[in-house]
């Protein structure tokens, strides 16, 4: 079988001289909730399943210019597609473990901000996660990582750097976390709020704490709202770690906590939580830079923006109390898929095991409010 392995098509769409056309053959509606940026949908998932011959007819007036990878949830129908494709006398793969496999792959590239260490981003494109590694003077601190651990091992190595600490800014609903397992590797605290650190051992953050990393110096905020126990990191007040707190064009969404069971408040008073998180972080200097848990679409590392650009953008930071609560009760987008599953997995309420970790968080990003 012809096979195309997800990192290295990551690397093609990286290279406007070698970018494959991605042929996504699932239904319409699987496609339009979830796939990758610049892909094709030609819709003969049952075509595929059912009769081959006839998708041959579907697929003959695709252009021939340039390779194929085929595209479906798993990798198996999509594996019909390439070779159907093939007998057709396409230059065709297939993508390793379809969207699954999209899914796992991590990209990763310096940010460019001003303080003695390096901060790398680490993008997830397939969720559209972002999580942090921040390295000074030898040591080092992960922010958010997902449970694919080795893709922060590798930049560890990179730096040559001793890992001593792993924070998460809230107990996520997306994406399954790595960090208490990264710190048990290590031997090392792993840090939450207890706000959300509901049954998992994790050494608290409490507002105003400052923790070390060589020379840098990260504040500790809290900013809850989106859960109960968000922090944001301010990081030798040059960038802002904020999680699903603020976003570059919107805000953390607010119901997530109380619909996964997990939270006694209600939506309202998340929502009027929320919006008095954000004040606090919208006195830094406006030169200040924001660094999400989440971009939507695809992102390519460094993801950035100061704070000035955010308030300019951010529609949601132009609202006055009333209606910042008002739009954030009533306008509740799709769900994240499984978030409830995600969100006990993450505080420590429930265990999944590890060989269903990666079909648990399968599918797009929703921590955004719209």
């Amino acid at each position: 079988m012809q096979e195309l392995l997800p990192e290295d098509l990551s690397e093609q769409l990286q290279d406007e001289d070698s970018k494959p056309l991605v042929l996504d053959i699932r239904h319409e509606a699987d496609f339009e909730e979830w796939h990758i940026p610049g892909s094709l949908n030609v819709d003969v998932y049952d075509e595929l399943t059912g009769d081959p011959e006839q998708a041959k007819e579907l697929l003959s007036d695709l252009p021939r210019e340039e390779q194929i990878v085929t595209v479906c949830a798993a990798g198996v129908v999509s594996e019909t597609a390439t070779n159907a494709l093939r007998e057709l006398g396409y230059d065709a793969v297939t993508l390793t473990d379809g969207m699954n496999g999209w899914s796992r792959v991590h990209r990763h590239a310096s940010v460019p901000v001003d303080f003695d260490g390096t901060l790398v981003q680490v993008a997830r494109p397939g969720k559209g996660c972002l999580s942090h590694v921040l390295v000074s003077d030898g040591e080092a601190a992960v922010f958010d990582p997902s449970h694919y651990l080795k893709e922060y091992e590798a930049i560890l190595n990179e730096y040559d750097a001793e890992l001593i600490g792993v924070f998460d800014t809230h107990a996520h609903a997306d994406h399954v976390s790595g960090a208490a397992e990264l710190a048990d590797r290590h031997g090392i605290s792993y840090y939450l709020h207890p706000k959300d650190a509901l049954s998992i051992d994790a050494t608290p953050l409490e507002d105003g704490q400052t923790v070390t990393v060589g020379p840098l110096d990260i504040e500790v905020i809290h900013t809850p709202g989106h859960s109960e126990g968000s922090v944001s990191f301010a990081v030798d007040g040059a960038a802002l770690i904020t999680g699903d707190t603020l976003f570059h064009e919107s805000v953390g969404r607010v119901e997530l906590g109380v619909e996964a069971g997990i939270e006694d408040s209600d939506v309202e008073q998340n929502a009027a939580t929320l919006y008095e998180s954000l004040q606090r972080l919208l006195d830094r200097p406006d030169d200040i830079l924001i660094l999400p848990a989440h971009d939507p679409g695809s992102p390519e590392p460094p993801v950035t923006a100061t704070i000035a650009e955010v308030k300019e953008w951010n529609d949601d930071l132009g609202r006055d109390r009333e209606e910042f609560i008002r739009e954030l009760a009533s306008d509740i987008p799709d769900h994240p898929p499984n978030f409830e599953r995600v969100k006990r997995t993450n505080v420590g309420a429930e265990s999944v095991p590890a060989d269903e970790l990666a079909d648990l968080e399968l599918g797009p990003n929703n921590c955004a409010a719209e």
